[in-house]
């Protein structure tokens, strides 16, 4: 019988503790969270999609997992009786170049398993979405709307019933010892010995990585701040359901689109400009020292450099409402910038390599008996729980 340590309280975390309780190779899972509350960043600051696979390429662990993990969210939340709404969403191309994009897109969500994909004619677009205007509109009738925040409660709620323990308020001082035996585990409160650990730290992943291995980490988290408007309540019948842009595929950002949150509000967003913090939620958030280990990185030099024209384009959405309005009206031209009022922001972990590429899939390394999740971004959440199988499936195999 195994005991098991999980760093990072987000939904992957939650979600590999849920999964690990219910084996019966296993006596006791701890989540140790250093915030107060679980999901206190990226699994609970965003919009609350449920991403299905459209855009992630074929063959890679990212469509993999997008396509099982909707189909399993979905079910958990029918299961659990949580709140939410399979509505669908429109990709919308507004020039004759992202035309050819959507149809690559679409070309791709077939082949990743995508079930329903269809293109929209005048009359069906304007049913669905009476403001938006498009040369050619997509329909992806898989991805819907949900709360994280209450999936990770329930998640929580799943762990405790199971023996598990959510230690909140804790931080991991360090690692006494880890072998191919197990890890002793230093807290801020405790030292305690377990069999296995799995981190998935998010915002930290490479830091905590190096803090617990000793080793370099393969890859540096540099953050990027998504900022939203919300639209004023008299104006929400604007958006239906989620109206999305022809994503730039050299960038992992989806672009500023519309989206009808779970509990009925509208926003449009997020930008994606360099956050001078990790968990910095507003642009006066700063940290001297994350912010110069960012910008003497070169893989961040790099990147800039090459992508120079969209960095300053995202800097300038963030100062100007009236730029980051424009994005918007290329999808609905009527929207201006007294119909929103400032909405929430989050912080993206973005991976970059040494030679500057943004890296865009999962990326997970076992060493000893450490599993760490260094890389998860959008559809993390989304295929939280396909994640977490993976891991037992692939990193933990001999718990089965």
């Amino acid at each position: 019988m195994s005991k098991i340590a999980i760093v990072g309280g987000g939904i992957i975390g939650l979600a590999i503790a849920h999964k690990l309780s219910q084996l019966k190779t296993v006596s006791s899972v701890t989540v140790y969270e250093k915030e107060k509350n679980v999901g206190q960043h990226q699994s609970g600051r965003n919009s609350g999609v449920l991403h299905c696979g459209l855009y992630y390429k074929p063959g890679s662990l990212k469509s993999l997992l997008s396509v099982q993990g909707i189909r399993e969210m979905v079910s958990f939340c029918r299961e659990h009786d949580i709140s939410h709404d399979i509505c669908g969403k429109v990709v919308v191309a507004t020039t004759a170049e992202e035309e050819k994009s959507l149809e690559a897109l679409a070309k791709r969500g077939h082949k990743n398993g995508l079930e329903g994909l269809k293109y929209l004619n005048n009359d069906e677009l304007q049913k669905r979405e009476p403001y938006v205007r498009a040369k050619k509109a997509l329909l992806v009738p898989e991805e819907g709307i949900v709360s994280y925040k209450a999936v990770m409660l329930k998640l929580v709620d799943l762990i405790k019933q199971n023996g598990g323990e959510i230690c909140t308020d804790t931080k991991i001082e360090k690692v006494k010892s880890s072998n191919d035996k197990g890890v002793v585990l230093i807290t801020d409160k405790k030292e305690v010995a377990y069999d296995y650990l799995v981190s998935c730290a998010g915002l930290y992943s490479d830091h905590t990585f190096n803090k617990l291995t000793k080793e370099s980490s393969p890859l540096k988290i540099v953050p990027f701040r998504g900022e939203y408007l919300m639209f004023k309540p008299e104006l929400n019948h604007i958006v239906n359901h989620l109206v999305y842009p022809v994503p730039d595929a050299k960038y992992p950002f989806l672009g500023v689109h519309f989206t009808r949150l779970i509990d009925g509000q509208r926003e449009v967003g997020p930008n994606a400009v360099f956050a001078f913090k990790r968990e910095g939620y507003n642009t006066f958030s700063f940290s001297a020292k994350e912010t110069f280990e960012s910008l003497t990185y070169p893989g961040l030099i790099r990147f800039m450099k090459n992508n120079f024209a969209f960095s300053m384009g995202e800097l300038k959405s963030s100062m100007s409402s009236s730029a980051f309005i424009d994005k918007a009206r290329k999808m609905i031209p009527e929207v201006t910038n007294d119909m929103f009022v400032k909405g929430n922001a989050g912080v993206r972990a973005q991976a970059i390599s040494t030679k500057g590429e943004l890296l865009m899939d999962f990326n997970i390394i076992r060493k000893d008996r450490q599993v760490h999740v260094l890389n998860a971004p959008s559809p993390g959440a989304t295929s939280s729980l396909a994640i977490a199988k993976y891991i037992i499936d692939q990193y933990l195999e001999e718990l089965k």
